[in-house]
């Protein structure tokens, strides 16, 4: 990147924004072209699959499309929602990874929009500490996210509430209409399942489009699916500008020659951070370091994570006030002259956030300006710049993890049962 920031109005012409066909092949060959993204549409699908980044590419370019479809879904099941929801007093999101991430990218929204508390809480912490991270009493809600629904913790997770907690009544949200979640509990009245389209169900190892269309159905908990139909379709919008218009952007800014990345976020945005640092750090088979940290986090100790050669990624956010957080941290690193070049994602981002830093600015204008919106363009983001440096580094963004470290569904391993002590 050049010294000077790089800026555009928008990451489209909205006329062109407006364009996306309804199917996704329709789509894919519409973003063939020039830019980065589109020379490797242009190849034809077995050679990309050969090449070993097939899967992926196609996961992360289809997502304006399926999150149009995902919304329109949910819209079909909005009274099993509405029946989920019903009278809990208060929702427990689970997962595991980037399922987890998901929750945390939705949970603050949804708190508002309920009146109730709504918690993110990994699987694997209600498998050891289910008397910390648990309402104490009551009626609540547990929504399972999963991909697959085929790893370890999330059967057990639910079969211990099943067994402990049966106040407690269960959602599934998957993408997986074959895995355990939604085939092994369909006789149990206090259990409702959504499965998402086939199309999300990734079939590369890192999760992309089974991400943030978890996150989109997820949010269809508050209710008003007309008002999430309208913003599927505007985010669908401005992720296609972001594919057309700036993936040779990002894809520069990812072979900058950076060792480490950190992500910043603020509020749900921190678990779009988080999920952009994983994807970058699984693609890249560990090589590239890489944190999330909220902004007035980073002062705490984890700015000494930033070095020279450190690629700081950017979530601001739309509010004024958390923003004004933001901007004099982001203008403390420069200050600091700390890390070696800056992606900048948000909405009306002004000049001096980014006037005196080499950065990419990556601004949504009017597209998407809420937060809990721009998670999904975040996590995006993410997963191009981290796509674009495992191929630069010579892995294979299919399958990063030659020697199987990491896989698509994490393998079994022993369930330790144990016994709630918290009283029902």
């Amino acid at each position: 990147m050049s010294g000077r920031a790089q800026r555009d109005a928008s990451v489209g012409p909205p006329e062109e924004n407006a364009r996306i066909p309804s199917s996704v092949d329709a789509f894919l060959a519409s973003l063939a072209g020039a830019s980065a993204l589109g020379a490797l549409l242009g190849h034809p699908a077995e050679e990309q699959v050969r090449q070993g980044y097939g899967h992926t590419l196609r996961e992360i370019a289809q997502q304006p499309v399926t999150w149009i479809e995902t919304a329109s879904r949910m819209h079909a099941v909005r009274s099993l929602v509405e029946e989920s929801v019903a009278s809990v007093s208060a929702v427990v999101f689970t997962g595991s990874g980037s399922s987890v991430y998901a929750a945390e990218c939705v949970a603050p929204y949804l708190q508002r929009a309920l009146g109730v508390p709504v918690s993110a809480v990994p699987a694997g912490l209600i498998l050891t500490h289910p008397e910390s991270c648990l309402p104490p009493n009551g009626a609540f809600l547990v929504v399972s996210l999963a991909r697959s629904g085929d790893s370890p913790e999330s059967r057990a997770v639910v079969d211990f509430l099943l067994e402990e907690r049966p106040q407690a009544r269960h959602l599934f949200i998957t993408c997986n209409r074959d895995g355990a979640l939604a085939t092994s509990y369909r006789d149990r009245a206090e259990v409702r399942t959504i499965v998402l389209d086939e199309r999300t169900d990734d079939r590369s190892l890192v999760m992309t489009s089974s991400f943030t269309n978890l996150v989109l159905a997820s949010r269809a908990l508050a209710g008003r699916p007309e008002g999430c139909e309208q913003r599927a379709a505007g985010l669908a919008r401005a992720a296609a500008g972001l594919l057309r218009e700036r993936t040779s952007e990002i894809a520069a800014s990812a072979r900058n020659g950076f060792g480490s990345a950190v992500y910043l976020g603020s509020g749900c945005r921190l678990g779009s951070a988080r999920e952009a640092a994983l994807k970058m750090l699984e693609m890249n088979a560990g090589d590239v370091w890489t944190y999330a940290e909220s902004y007035l986090g980073l002062r705490h100790g984890p700015m000494t994570a930033i070095r020279p050669d450190t690629l700081v990624v950017a979530f601001l956010s739309s509010d004024p006030q958390v923003r004004a957080y933001e901007r004099d941290l982001l203008g403390e690193l420069d200050r600091k002259s700390l890390g070696a070049g800056r992606v900048v994602l948000g909405a009306g981002i002004p000049n001096d956030v980014v006037a005196s830093k080499q950065a990419l600015v990556l601004d949504c204008g009017d597209a998407a300006s809420a937060d809990e919106d721009l998670t999904l363009l975040d996590a995006l983001v993410g997963q191009l710049l981290a796509f674009f440096r495992c191929l630069g580094s010579g892995y294979r963004p299919d399958s990063p993890s030659a020697d199987d470290v990491i896989t698509r569904v994490v393998s079994g391993f022993e369930i330790h049962r144990r016994r709630s002590q918290v009283s029902r």
